[in-house]
């Protein structure tokens, strides 16, 4: 196994963070790094805001349910697929809308989660921990206008980066037979019923036998809290039916 995989199978979100900041040399190497990573006929449909300000960190730990390590964190990145540089660019030469279709609003969704993933594995590259905010999208609205986001682009999540302060077990995954498939898919029950006493068994670890969940369980609780309201808030950033 060499370093690169070692460190990608040693994933784990990190919530404590130490007072040390990350280096603007840090910071740099690990944007740079984000932008190389993969994107859909060079689009580059994403944009990365950092917030440094302390009152709107605080603000959109707020809207992301109260999760304080948002604005205790050193650097705070909120994630955005972005259409709007895209528009711009294909305006000053034809008059085609690039809006009201799926395929665009994938490109942008998928290439900032592309180069976010670069990023995360660029910061733990340099010993360094993140987690991913997807509860930023609760309150997309109240992040969009604290954030002065445009038409045509909307926050997808943010990430907590700096040097870690904790070491917590690493979240056991889904065997890999329950996600992999040869040729045709396949389904396999029986490595969820398997996966969900790995949970139960990895959360009695965590909390100290105060939490009897499974992974099914999980999923079923997050079933019964859709963020419905994504969908007319995209529409009201310009993305039309999506």
């Amino acid at each position: 196994m060499n370093e690169i995989i070692q460190l990608l199978q040693n994933h784990r979100s990190i919530r404590k963070f130490t007072d040390q900041p990350v280096t603007d040399e840090q910071l740099k190497n690990i944007l740079v790094s984000a932008q190389a990573a993969s994107t859909s006929s060079n689009m580059q449909a994403y944009s990365v805001i950092h917030v440094t300000d302390s009152e709107l960190k605080g603000q959109l730990a707020a809207f992301a349910g109260n999760q304080n390590y948002v604005s205790e964190c050193p650097v705070f990145l909120v994630w955005c697929a972005d259409l709007q540089r895209y528009s711009q660019a294909s305006h000053r030469h034809v008059d085609t809308p690039i809006t009201g279709n799926a395929e665009n609003f994938i490109i942008a969704t998928v290439d900032a989660a592309l180069a976010a993933q670069n990023a995360a594995i660029a910061a733990e590259s340099l010993g360094l921990g993140v987690v991913y905010i997807g509860g930023l999208r609760n309150k997309p609205a109240e992040v969009a206008q604290l954030l002065g986001l445009p038409q045509l682009v909307y926050p997808i999540f943010g990430m907590c980066i700096g040097t870690p302060d904790q070491e917590p077990l690493q979240r056991p995954r889904l065997p890999l037979e329950a996600v992999y498939h040869e040729n045709r898919y396949t389904d396999n029950e029986e490595a969820v019923r398997q996966y969900d006493e790995t949970i139960r068994d990895y959360m009695h670890v965590r909390t100290g036998g105060k939490v009897d969940t499974t992974w099914s369980k999980e999923m079923a609780g997050k079933a019964q809290r859709p963020r419905e309201h994504m969908k007319a808030f995209l529409n009201s950033q310009g993305f039309g039916e999506v």
